[in-house]
């Protein structure tokens, strides 16, 4: 004779009392973030909140122009993002940044297209990585370093996206170098310049400084 079918009732079913906060947070998430492949991305999010890491979240839903694709990959809330997850190591894996990358449902042909441009392989320097990402949001020197202003910047919204100039000079010289056709001289002239403005307000930069002639577009 078969088992009777087991008969659950409400005494007998335990749910952990945090479980409905959980995916409260995780449904808030979702919607905010929009992610094309939500099982990928709902991995990632487990997975990182199980490990006390940065969440793979935008702080804010982007809503799209109605003329432009949904799919077109990377944005400033999405690098803002990656940058919160790795931007207390100096060197990752290509490993853990294509988990990461997959987790927020971007298209590997363009974290392939960054890794080439950059000549990264097995290790990824990732402020230089993130330098080269921030070209990919705009497509010119003088808008990849405005991007990296905004995204990198502690001042409170509505404040100007300030960053240290130490940093600013590095992400310039190295977007700078590998463009290849910017002189040294200008390179050495247009940093000059940017720092004077920076040492009257406290060693910082900020978009509104970058003026000058940082690339030959």
């Amino acid at each position: 004779m078969p088992p009777p079918e087991t008969i659950y009732c409400a005494q007998q079913i335990y749910i952990p009392s945090e479980l409905p906060n959980i995916l409260k947070q995780f449904t808030k998430a979702a919607i905010r973030t929009q992610p094309h492949d939500v099982l990928q991305w709902a991995v990632a999010y487990f997975s990182a909140l199980s490990k006390g890491e940065p969440l793979p979240v935008k702080q804010r839903l982007e809503i799209p122009v109605a003329t432009q694709k949904t799919d077109t990959g990377l944005t400033p809330n999405l690098l803002k993002n990656l940058h919160q997850q790795f931007a207390s190591k100096e060197i990752i894996t290509k490993e853990e940044l294509v988990r990461t990358w997959k987790g927020l449902c971007l298209p590997i042909e363009q974290l392939d297209t960054i890794s080439a441009l950059g000549n990264f392989s097995e290790t990824v320097n990732w402020m230089q990585f993130f330098a080269l990402a921030c070209s990919a949001l705009g497509g010119t020197i003088i808008t990849a370093l405005k991007h990296a202003c905004e995204i990198l910047t502690e001042a409170p919204e509505g404040a100007a996206a300030q960053i240290p100039f130490s940093t600013f000079q590095s992400l310039y010289t190295y977007l700078a170098h590998l463009d290849g056709e910017i002189p040294e001289e200008q390179i050495d002239s247009f940093l000059h310049s940017l720092q004077e403005h920076a040492d009257q307000q406290g060693g910082m930069v900020q978009p509104s400084h970058i003026t000058g002639p940082c690339d030959t577009a």
